[in-house]
């Protein structure tokens, strides 16, 4: 039986032994030591009687005592919470809501309930032994949150099953865009948190390649590229943009740059082409979700807004849930090895988002056009995408609509250089009144978030309807 979720990490470290796998500040760590640091961070949990199926919770950044806990997290089987930056409390205080315990890198971020320093958890024995992997597969490994329906974050739960099937670890998996990619994460270079989904499994996937992992805190581009002579990194539509405008006004030597893993945000073709333009064929553009993984992922040889042949199960369906006929458009449903079971403790959405049968609706329409190459051509869902995360236009509405000055509100997308997209406001003024886009973006702010404040605000006598007679969504972007 295959040893679970992280049994495949702790081997690659130990196979690296004496090779430089993480550089941070100026420390060189190699596989060896960082496997040292799992094995006191997972010592130090377990004396605190930290086991399977523990809540805890990750405040962490990316030095390699941060990759440490997340692992170590793993090895003792707990249920794991990464808690990103930008929550507002009242988000932050739902996320930990089922967490009996916090580990933070950081004393003065502020948080309730039980909390482990890390360093407290560092300073427990080394005691030169392969930690035990104690983690049960049917157990969750993590709780993935993106924005929900009512504006708390949502929480898709990943099993460690799940996990152990994940692509990353599994070279002669690889699907081909996958293996080009990881020919060229000889430096990747991490910033943000390890807690992330994106930056983790995409560092274990440069490690399983040979690679090393470069910190950069905070991530200021193009200086990190050219300091760490860094290989490959995640970057958002929105710093893409930024990144090939810099180059243009001023440009600095991006040589060993080979590759930029763009996803979350739709990538529009012009984009594209100019960055392979100015920075030469380097962008990956990936396609997945938070409740599957990736679904698939366009290499620079591509044509631009394609998004490569899916390398999962994946149904081109119409209204009906029926197969589409071949290069139609219709809802996406797939099926992925890594995918998660469900939501937790929502048996409702679940039930909305995952099949009895094991296929996820993306709520994204697509095609697939004749040599199999997925091409997205819309949403089914109402969202707004902004620096790469997902949230849900009704809470913002709801919101917008409960100040004195709103009559009715509704918010579409626009294109943003600066967040990839952002949300736009439209309003029916109430009675005598004349709503300011100041006074609303602080109302949307303080509830749910500065991502979710509109940066633009159209005053309108109506809201146009669809034939069946529902707010024409549409028709309002198109004003914009």
């Amino acid at each position: 039986m295959t040893e679970p979720f992280p049994g495949g990490v702790l081997d690659l470290l130990d196979a690296a032994g004496d090779r430089v796998v993480f550089e941070h500040l100026d420390r060189a760590v190699t596989g060896g030591q960082l496997l040292a640091l799992v094995r006191r961070v997972t010592n130090g949990l377990r004396q605190r009687g930290v086991g399977p199926g523990d809540g805890v919770a990750l405040l962490l950044g990316v030095s390699p005592e941060a990759f440490a806990a997340v692992v170590a997290a793993h090895v003792v089987g707990a249920r794991v919470v990464g808690v990103r930056p930008g929550l507002t409390d009242r988000q932050r205080d739902h996320l930990l809501t089922d967490v009996t315990h916090r580990i933070t890198d950081a004393p003065d971020t502020p948080s309730s309930g039980p909390v482990l320093a890390l360093d407290d958890l560092l300073s427990a024995p080394d005691d030169g032994a392969r930690p035990q992997v104690t983690a049960r597969p049917g157990d969750v490994a993590r709780l993935l949150h993106t924005s929900g329906s009512t504006g708390l974050p949502k929480a898709c739960a990943q099993t460690y099953a799940a996990l152990t099937a994940a692509w990353a670890l599994k070279p002669d998996a690889w699907p081909p865009a996958v293996r080009e990619l990881a020919a060229r994460l000889d430096r990747f270079l991490v910033f943000g948190t390890l807690a992330s989904q994106v930056m983790m499994e995409y560092g274990l996937l440069s490690l399983a390649a040979g690679g090393t992992l470069v910190t950069a805190d905070p991530p200021a581009f193009p200086d990190a590229f050219v300091r760490h002579r860094a290989t490959a990194s995640v970057i958002t539509v929105a710093r893409l943009t930024r990144l090939v405008a810099g180059q243009r006004e001023a440009p600095v030597d991006l040589g060993p740059l080979r590759a930029l893993m763009v996803s979350g945000s739709p990538l529009e073709p012009g984009r594209l082409r100019e960055a392979a333009e100015v920075l030469g064929p380097v962008v990956f553009h990936g396609y997945g979700q938070t409740e599957t993984g990736m679904i698939s992922m366009a290499t620079p040889a591509d044509e631009p807004g394609s998004l490569g042949i899916p390398p999962v199960d994946l149904e081109v369906r119409d209204a009906d849930g029926r197969p589409a006929p071949p290069g139609t458009e219709g809802e996406l449903f797939v099926r992925t090895p890594a995918q998660c079971g469900g939501y937790w403790r929502e048996p409702e959405l679940t039930a909305e988002v995952f099949t009895p049968d094991g296929w996820v609706r993306t709520r994204d329409l697509g095609r697939l056009d004749d040599a199999g190459r997925l091409w997205l051509t819309g949403r089914a869902r109402d969202v707004i995408i902004v620096n790469a995360n997902v949230y849900y236009a009704g809470p913002v509405e709801r919101l917008l609509a409960t100040h004195p000055a709103v009559a009715e509100a509704y918010v579409t997308a626009v294109p943003d250089d600066s967040t990839g997209e952002a949300v736009h406001a439209f309003v029916v003024p109430a009675d005598g009144r004349e709503p300011e886009l100041g006074a609303l973006r602080e109302l949307v702010a303080a509830r749910l978030g500065e991502a979710c404040a509109p940066t633009r605000l159209t005053l309108i006598d109506e809201v146009p309807l669809t034939p069946a007679g529902k707010p024409d969504k549409r028709r309002l972007a198109d004003r914009g």
